[in-house]
């Protein structure tokens, strides 16, 4: 058979090495599959087709370092989940049977208890049985933090399986924003970094979850998965009639041919190596000492990173000779030896030709060498789709006055003695920027008392947002902005006694704020708003190491530290505090259905910020965030084009949000078998959502702000950022709490 497309150039900067005791592996595992029923009579496999697969080579290149027992035991795991991706292709993606696809993978969670002296049910099917047996082989070794991360990547893995089998149902391709987010749950990859953590080292639990170690699995993920889908395009979408491919993905959304997409699909992938690269170099020496770690802790981390290194290098070579992917016209590595380099078998992965490749090089050299303050014209602003009704409150005026009152109290408007920074704003350009027209939109039925609060929550933000770059970015002091950032999160203690003395205006305005928000909340609640908010404060320090280096960040990290830096995560759970107690399980906001609403509705938000605000942000400020010039570096193409891809992708984000709303919401409040009332409070929520999208796009429309007369009639140029780029609508529709 022909193939679709010739295989890309590849970026692979490390080198690939073998196991020594692949053979033992192999042995191992071919016996380990027969005695758990997944080769002759499963249906699925026989044992040509474990042979041809070969995991125990791919589980060799992907951790060389390993002794005999480890290397058996991931590859007994490695052939456990391929089993798992063929078996429900062939039970339930080729029939289409979600009732049945649902009570299978619900029954999967209770092989994998957290104390194993829970025991385990009787297993019914290959993929139960050699469940059971993996996990109890394998956590002994492992902390109950390490437990329950990994039992969450493999539910993930699990779950969202059904989100591959609702779109094959109904014909549907992901946009690539949704592509990301869903192939990383169904890609495997999240998962595999789990398993690095025990071949190599776990990670310390108290960094677990921090930017640095979440962007390099992250990164690790889609770099694997884009090569997967390269590779596997032929067999997926030709054959199995997959959806959920990079290729597939971008053809459609670009309307562009195939070799294109697998261009571009490559070029992502780059891109993501590169991220990986950038985090691993600036962002964990910055994570070791904010966090004082220890020499051991130190040393866990940096073992997990190169572990994740072999397993990049590992599964290219694997995929370049696997009779399970397209490769026979993959172009040879390693066409350069010198003598400082490793040699020998399993090494063919270091490909200096990647490397060095003019494509690979011009991608890294664009995004640090962006001229800032370039010319660019007026903002042009495409027609954009919002297919809910604008409702604005009546108490608008009463929010007005409210908020620049409390502006004024605050000393938000006035220079603050030893505090230069704070000259930013006049009460005439506060009230310019009107953030009451933006409550009135996005919390139409509020009281007067909870609108003038929201009102107050987006000064202050945008306050603070504006005051980052002028004072931290311009004048390169990253150091600075760390320890604002400390003393403004000491402004939201749980217990509201341990709130410190404010020293500057911005801290008494928060400090002010934490306090009458979240004085009806309980602690649980309290604590739970506090992390939203510290997370979008060190997302603003995000912004100013970029501003920095002079960096123009990578399109998926730009898109996911967009909603934080928007405060998207904070609005979207303080609406979420006025349907508690409505019978809705806490566990359904945490759901792959309710964290797609959300991001889906978000980006498109965000999307709309950067379209309105390219001249402001670009010309104006001299800055690097924002999705226009994102698009304009990763393609390497002008604005015009870079517009457009932007406008489409905000529609689909859009169409996308109706679609769960109409397709996926109804499943899930079956799955759920939700009461009426969790169903009503649920349709609110949505309900807000809605508002919140519309409340913004009304402000953008009718805001002087973001014309050529209006952006260079201000004075100080770098006092105008405000709050395009940054916190946006981050306390959008606040509510007071409700017990």
């Amino acid at each position: 058979m022909t193939q679709p497309f010739q295989l890309p150039d590849f970026y692979v900067p490390y080198p690939a090495r073998r196991n020594p005791h692949y053979e033992v592996a192999r042995v191992h595992t071919k016996q380990w599959a027969r005695d758990f029923g997944m080769l002759e009579g499963s249906g699925v496999w026989e044992e040509s087709d474990l042979d041809s697969h070969d995991y125990a080579l791919l589980c060799s290149h992907t951790h060389p370092d390993c002794d005999s027992d480890a290397l058996s035991l991931v590859t007994d795991w490695y052939v456990w989940v391929f089993f798992f991706d063929d078996h429900f292709l062939e039970l339930y993606k080729r029939t289409k049977d979600r009732d049945g696809a649902k009570a299978y993978l619900d029954g999967l969670a209770a092989f994998m208890p957290m104390d194993l002296a829970d025991g385990f049910p009787e297993p019914t099917n290959p993929v139960e049985a050699g469940l059971a047996d993996l996990w109890r082989r394998t956590v002994p070794a492992m902390s109950a933090d390490w437990r329950e991360r990994f039992s969450l990547s493999t539910k993930n893995l699990l779950n969202e399986s059904m989100w591959e089998l609702a779109n094959i149902d109904i014909g549907r391709v992901a946009n690539p924003l949704e592509y990301i987010e869903m192939r990383r749950k169904v890609g495997g990859a999240p998962w595999s970094a789990g398993l690095i953590e025990y071949v190599s080292a776990e990670v310390p639990a108290r960094v677990a979850h921090s930017r640095a170690l979440g962007v390099l699995r992250d990164a690790f993920s889609d770099a694997v998965h884009i090569r997967n889908d390269i590779f596997s395009y032929q067999r997926e979408v030709a054959d199995e009639g997959e959806l959920s491919n990079a290729i597939l993905v971008l053809e459609t959304f670009l309307g562009c041919s195939t070799q294109e997409a697998a261009e571009t699909s490559n070029d992502l992938l780059t891109s993501r190596l590169q991220q990986f690269e950038q985090t691993a170099l600036t962002e964990l020496p910055q994570l070791f000492a904010d966090h004082a770690m220890t020499p051991v802790e130190i040393g866990a981390v940096l073992a997990y990173a190169k572990g994740l290194q072999d397993w990049q290098s590992g599964g290219h070579e694997w995929h370049m000779v696997s009779s399970r992917y397209m490769n026979k016209e993959v172009k040879a590595t390693s066409p350069v030896t010198l003598p400082f380099l490793p040699t020998g078998l399993g090494t063919t992965a270091l490909d200096l030709r990647s490397v060095f490749t003019q494509r690979s090089m011009e991608m890294r050299r664009r995004s640090f060498t962006h001229v800032p303050f370039e010319r660019t014209g007026p903002s042009v602003i495409p027609e954009i789709y919002m297919p809910y009704k604008l409702t604005l409150s009546p108490h608008l005026a009463h929010a007005r006055e409210e908020s620049v009152a409390w502006s004024r109290r605050m000393g938000l408007l006035d220079p603050q003695p030893g505090d230069p920074g704070s000259a930013i704003w006049t009460e005439e350009k506060l009230r310019g920027f009107d953030f009451a027209v933006c409550s009135a939109g996005i919390d139409p039925d509020g009281t007067p008392e909870a609108l003038a609060l929201n009102a107050s929550w987006l000064t202050w933000g945008t306050y603070g947002d504006d005051y980052y770059p002028v004072v931290f970015a311009q004048a390169k002091n990253l150091s600075a902005a760390k320890a604002t950032t400390a003393r403004l999160i000491a402004m939201i203690p749980v217990d509201h006694s341990d709130q410190a003395t404010p020293l500057t205006a911005m801290e008494r305005a928060l400090g002010d704020l934490w306090v009458r928000t979240s004085a009806a909340m309980s602690t649980e609640q309290r604590t739970e708003f506090r992390a939203t908010l510290a997370d979008m404060l060190e997302s603003w320090l995000w912004e100013v190491d970029n501003q920095i280096q002079n960096r123009i960040p990578d399109p998926v990290d730009y898109a996911e530290m967009r909603r934080r830096t928007f405060g998207t995560y904070l609005t979207m759970y303080l609406c979420r505090l006025g349907h508690q107690g409505r019978g809705i399980p806490e566990e359904i906001y945490s759901s792959g259905t309710i964290r797609s609403l959300e991001n889906a509705v978000a980006d498109a938000a965000c999307l709309i910020n950067d379209i309105f605000s390219y001249q402001k942000e670009v010309e104006v400020e001299g800055e690097v965030h924002n999705y226009v010039l994102v698009t304009r570096n990763f393609f390497d193409i002008g604005y015009p084009e870079a517009l457009h891809i932007c406008h489409a992708l905000m529609t689909q984000r859009t169409e996308e949000f109706e679609h769960i709303v109409a397709n996926q919401m109804p499943l899930l409040y079956d799955d759920w078998k939700l009461s009426a009332e969790a169903r009503a409070a649920l349709d609110a929520y949505v309900g807000e959502l809605k508002d919140w999208h519309a409340g913004i796009l009304n402000w953008h429309q009718k805001i002087r702000r973001y014309r050529p007369e209006d952006l260079h009639r201000m004075p100080d140029v770098l006092s105008t950022r405000v709050w395009d780029s940054g916190f946006g609508m981050s306390a959008a529709r606040i509510a007071l709490p409700v017990r």
